[in-house]
C-alpha cells in the first residue's frame, strides 16, 4: 500500500502555510516552500510546458560538439552550485546566441531540476507574456500582479529573451523585472538568440545588469553549424 504520509510536507504539515510569530507577538502567515513550488509548476503548464517532462532533461540534451558539450556542462555545474552562489550578486546563467543549438532545452532542465529540488523557479516565455502585459497594460490588477509573479520567484526563467520586434515598452518591462532582481540577488536563467552585445545595444542599464548577474555564465553559441534542427534536414 501507498505510504500517504511520504507525500505530507515536512514544514507545513500539507496545510501549505507556515505561521510565525514577529517581535509583536503576531502570527505571519505565509506560503510554504511546497505551495510556492506547486504555484511554479502550475505557471509552467499555463505556458504549455509539462514540468514533468522526461524528455527536459541534462541527459535527453544530445551534445554534438564542443560547444554544445561547454553549454551542457555549464547548465549542470549552475545546478551543483546553485545553493552556494544564489545570494550572491553573480548567481545567474545564460545560454545566448544561435537559434537551434538547445538553450532553451538547458534552460527547462535548469528549471525542472530546481522544482524536483522543491526551489520554486517560473517560466516566464518571452513572447507570450510581453504581449499579454503590453495588452493588459490599463488593467492595473492584472499588470501589477503579473509583473510581481516574474520579480518576486525564487528562479525566473527567462526564454527567448528579446525575440521579436523589440518596442520602448518591452525594454521598460523587462528593467522593471531585472532590475528589481538585480537589487535583490535573485537568480535569472536566460536563454536569448542576442549575443553579449546586442544585449547591451538593445539596452545597456538591462544588459550590463544580466551580464554581471550571468558573469563567469555567459555561454555563447555562434554559427549555424551548430543549429541542431538544421542538422536534421541538410
Amino acid at each position: 500500500m501507498k505510504d500517504l504520509s511520504e507525500e505530507v510536507c515536512a514544514l507545513c504539515g500539507g496545510t501549505g502555510l507556515i505561521v510565525r510569530h514577529n517581535d509583536f507577538g503576531q502570527d505571519i502567515m505565509s506560503f510554504c516552500r511546497c505551495r510556492e513550488v506547486e504555484v511554479s509548476k502550475n505557471i509552467w503548464t499555463a505556458s504549455g510546458i509539462n514540468p514533468s517532462n522526461s524528455n527536459l532533461s541534462f541527459s535527453s540534451y544530445k551534445a554534438y560538439n564542443s560547444i554544445t558539450m561547454k553549454a551542457k556542462n555549464a547548465a549542470a555545474k549552475y545546478y551543483m552550485e546553485f545553493n552556494n552562489i544564489k545570494n550572491t550578486k553573480a548567481n545567474s546563467i545564460a545560454f545566448l546566441g544561435q537559434v537551434g543549438s538547445g538553450k532553451t532545452h538547458l534552460s527547462l532542465a535548469l528549471g525542472i531540476n530546481l522544482l524536483n529540488k522543491g526551489i520554486a523557479a517560473v517560466y516566464m516565455p518571452y513572447r507570450d507574456v510581453i504581449t499579454k502585459l503590453k495588452q493588459n497594460i490599463m488593467d492595473e490588477e492584472y499588470y501589477n500582479s503579473t509583473l510581481s509573479k516574474y520579480k518576486h520567484a525564487k528562479v525566473l526563467i527567462i526564454d527567448d529573451l528579446y525575440k521579436g520586434k523589440i518596442t520602448e515598452s518591452d525594454i521598460n518591462i523587462m528593467f522593471e523585472i531585472i532590475n528589481y532582481r538585480y537589487l535583490n540577488c535573485l537568480p535569472i536563467i536566460i536563454s536569448s538568440e542576442c549575443v553579449s552585445e546586442k544585449l547591451l545595444d538593445f539596452d545597456e542599464g538591462v544588459g550590463s545588469r544580466l551580464l554581471e548577474m550571468c558573469k563567469d555564465r555567459i555561454v555563447e553559441i555562434k554559427g549555424s553549424e551548430n543549429n541542431y534542427r538544421l542538422k536534421n534536414i541538410l
